[in-house]
């Protein structure tokens, strides 16, 4: 009783610290109990989240009605460092949900040894736990559990593809053996790999700068992509100083030659971190991924529909 009365009171204070946020587990795994130092700031406009050392997710639903609608998992970018929560995050949200998918913005954990026993799954826990969540819940949440995808950018989109590949590899509590396996998948100038054309700053901070070839060979995603890796759309700029385009590239071809359907659109210009809105460019990514979603069924195909 005691030991419920405590849990019970750690997650209030939890939730007050997480303001809009809802808690992702009742107990969170790998987790050191330590002083939590998380803030919010605006730099230059962007919405940065620092130090989350307690997970939690916010869950746009485009209408609480009876409809089963596909839903869509974000994962803002930040170099494993902070999460850029508004324009890689609640914007993207509500873009979803204006085309009529759901959205869950997951606040995922910063790697910390100081927080996390391994700082290294961390992130990938949260991530398995909101895909669990979705599908448990798909019927009260109005989610069809065949249509949940994730979405990355940056370093979410090593994240979301960490997932897309390791999603057999469960490093969570799941007793009912619901799948964690992500129906699809949507990267925006993601890091793929640890490699020498990697970003360097998210291999260090996730599995630090002397890392062995075991860690280096599990985060390098495009190394483990087989015929039951998710269907993909990745977006990338030839122009990105940060995170070569080269990752986005290698991890379609490799997609493409084990028969995974997947779509790249490369931007001539853009650099990195444009989020919805790549002002240097006339051709936006949006609006081809809802293309892209409804050719692939996830959502309906308006001429089919009108023509019913």
């Amino acid at each position: 009783m005691k030991k419920l009365l405590i849990t019970i009171l750690f997650f209030i204070i939890a939730e007050s610290i997480m303001s809009q946020y809802a808690p992702l587990f009742y107990q969170i795994p790998n987790y050191k109990n330590s002083i939590n130092e998380e803030f919010e700031k605006t730099d230059n406009g962007i919405l940065r989240i620092n130090q989350v050392s307690i997970p939690g997710y916010q869950y746009f639903r485009v209408k609480n009605d009876d409809s089963a609608r596909p839903c869509v998992i974000i994962c803002p970018g930040g170099g494993y460092h902070i999460l850029a929560a508004g324009h890689e995050g609640i914007a993207v949200a509500n873009y979803f949900n204006s085309i009529g998918v759901n959205a869950i913005l997951l606040k995922y954990r910063i790697p910390n040894e100081e927080h996390q026993f391994d700082k290294t799954i961390a992130p990938l826990q949260d991530l398995q736990q909101a895909i669990y969540l979705a599908r448990m819940n798909g019927k009260k949440w109005g989610i069809d559990e065949n249509k949940i995808g994730v979405m990355g950018f940056s370093a979410g989109g090593h994240l979301a593809a960490s997932l897309s590949t390791h999603y057999n590899d469960v490093k969570i509590n799941n007793p009912e053996g619901i799948s964690l396996r992500p129906n699809f998948q949507v990267l925006i100038y993601p890091v793929i790999t640890f490699r020498t054309f990697g970003h360097m700053g998210s291999m260090k901070n996730l599995v630090g700068a002397y890392a062995n070839e075991e860690k280096i060979h599990y985060f390098s995603n495009e190394e483990n992509i087989d015929k039951n890796t998710p269907m993909a759309f990745i977006v990338h700029a030839k122009d990105d100083e940060t995170v070569p385009v080269k990752n986005a590239e290698i991890y379609h071809q490799n997609l493409v030659n084990v028969n995974v359907n997947s779509t790249l659109f490369i931007m001539e210009k853009g650099g990195h971190g444009f989020g919805l809105n790549n002002s240097k460019t006339e051709i936006q990514w949006p609006p081809l991924l809802n293309e892209w979603l409804r050719k692939n069924s996830i959502l309906p195909n308006l001429f089919l529909a009108h023509n019913r």
